[in-house]
């Protein structure tokens, strides 16, 4: 079998394994396995405590950034922490961070130290190329990251009490599910966490379908 052959039965296996997770995620439950790191030192803070958000200019500027907002600020809320509308009398203090990227899964079939243009040209079998390239068919599946940061400092002492943060990478996307998934995921056992990272899980189930309406006559 030549080397071309090897990278399209590569590229085969990767798209039918992604396209299997895709569909077995519309039909039943679906795990979300996030990589979680808190370090925790509240120590002094009465819960529950009202706190404001303190957001930076660059994030008050992205429309998009309104939808990590309303996800952490619900987040919060589960565990106890309301967002005051008097800033100034609020205990603590909350920053948020987000991260969004995404990019093909790597395998060495698509390696462009192999299969990429060298010299200024090449047969493109990694993916999008000029010339021969197969383009589409030898694409690896796209994974997408996404990751979220919370640090909540008091304000009386401006000590940092909390910092904890919660990452993502799969082949599956749904921001408006996942912003939510991870804030959870990243306040798990709030205010006393496991120090340092763990895995959080969280299942979603589907909502269930609505009866069908009678048939009329």
């Amino acid at each position: 079998m030549t080397h071309t052959s090897h990278a399209r039965r590569w590229a085969m296996a990767a798209l039918l394994a992604a396209t299997a997770v895709l569909a077995g995620c519309a039909s039943g439950p679906r795990q979300i396995t996030s990589n979680v790191q808190s370090y925790a030192s509240m120590a002094g803070v009465q819960l529950p405590a009202t706190y404001r958000m303190e957001l930076l200019p660059s994030q008050t500027q992205q429309q998009s950034f309104a939808k990590v907002e309303a996800a952490a600020e619900k987040a919060l809320q589960r565990v106890g922490l309301t967002r005051d509308p008097r800033p100034d009398l609020a205990r603590l203090v909350v920053q948020v961070g987000a991260t969004a990227s995404q990019g093909r899964a790597y395998h060495p079939a698509y390696d462009d130290w192999y299969y990429g243009p060298r010299f200024g040209f090449g047969m493109g079998f990694g993916g999008p190329r000029m010339g021969m390239g197969m383009n589409w068919m030898d694409a690896p599946p796209m994974v997408y990251y996404r990751g979220v940061k919370l640090v909540l400092r008091d304000q009386q002492t401006q000590k940092i009490v909390y910092e904890t943060s919660a990452a993502y990478d799969e082949v599956w996307m749904d921001d408006n599910v996942i912003w939510n998934v991870l804030f959870d995921a990243a306040l798990t056992d709030f205010p006393n966490p496991t120090q340092g990272s763990r895995t959080v899980r969280t299942t979603l189930t589907p909502p269930a379908a609505s009866p069908a309406a009678p048939a009329t006559r």
